[in-house]
């Protein structure tokens, strides 16, 4: 069962999980009945850390918070590389490693814990592609009930050359978008969440759009793909939402828009709104996988002509 936080304990407090003898950090925050209503891992992008689902900018915009106000547990995890996993993983790992240390940690912080109706998985940007990996290589209750993904996509909407690493930290304005998007302390306190991107996981980004077909293959629930409104890292015109929603074919998949937003949603004054966006899609697997009395879910047909034109 998961432990209910004593009386006067901070909402939100750190952790660290044991991943097969590697640590990984990160940040908890448990609601006040003894069983969560499900377990929420969140995933940071490239070069953030778990806080990044933390904003502390403004009340209301963190989803660790917000999550557990409503019932959920929600775990957010500095990815291996990062936090806590720097000094035993300094090159950080690649895709397949990222994907079986976290399943190994999210393992051994299960065992004997309720997780209400189970685990659902949100991811930014480059934790997007280890949420995705995860889904399809989960057994058991592991198995996610859905993925929430946003600053991710197929297709970059730049050269290979302009993607950030360890020695180019990328276009200022490509990260965050429209300063009117973010609350005045946003800049100050991001800066803390900053860490170096794992030399590792830097080399696979540019490989990203010829890895995706193999990883979507293996992904067998409901996925959402949000971009916010100046999503300016990846395309998201109706050619590259078709490409990235066809390899998709055993997981019900969707896209969703996030106006008054940059890259970094969860930074920004449209967190709270996406996150309640996030939380509201896992309530939407939840349903899906009721109706179907506790089956898979399956595909719907789509009409990838159609799907641009439904987000505009």
């Amino acid at each position: 069962m998961v432990p209910v936080p004593p009386v006067g304990a901070p909402p939100v407090r750190p952790v660290t999980l044991d991943a097969d003898g590697i640590p990984l950090s990160g940040l908890l925050a448990l609601p006040a009945q003894p069983v969560p209503r499900a377990l929420v891992v969140a995933l940071h992008g490239s070069g953030m850390s778990a806080g990044y689902f933390d904003s502390r900018a403004l009340p209301g915009l963190s989803l660790l918070e917000l999550g557990a106000a409503l019932g959920y547990a929600v775990l957010a995890l500095d990815r291996p590389g990062y936090g806590a996993s720097a000094r035993a993983l300094p090159e950080g790992q690649d895709l397949a490693g990222q994907t079986a240390t976290v399943l190994a940690a999210l393992e051994g912080f299960t065992e004997g814990r309720e997780l209400g109706a189970g685990v659902f998985l949100v991811a930014h940007s480059g934790g997007g592609r280890v949420a995705l990996a995860a889904a399809g290589a989960a057994r058991g209750r592991l198995v996610p009930v859905g993925v929430d993904v946003s600053g991710i996509g197929r297709r970059f909407a730049v050269e290979a050359g302009r993607l950030p690493g360890p020695d180019l930290p990328g276009e200022w304005r490509r990260h965050w978008g429209a300063l009117r998007f973010y609350p005045p302390d946003a800049f100050r306190l991001g800066q803390r969440l900053l860490r170096p991107v794992p030399a590792a996981e830097s080399r696979e980004t540019r490989l990203w759009p010829e890895m995706y077909p193999a990883v979507a293959a293996g992904v067998r629930v409901p996925v959402r793909f949000t971009f916010a409104e100046q999503e300016l890292w990846w395309r998201h015109d109706g050619e590259a939402l078709e490409e990235l929603l066809t390899p998709l074919m055993a997981a019900p998949a969707a896209v969703a828009r996030q106006p008054h937003a940059g890259h970094n949603i969860s930074l920004g004054w449209a967190a709270r709104t996406y996150h309640l966006r996030v939380l509201s899609f896992l309530e939407e697997c939840l349903l899906a996988r009721d109706a179907a009395g506790g089956r898979v879910v399956t595909t719907p047909d789509r009409d990838l002509q159609k799907v641009d034109a439904d987000l505009t």
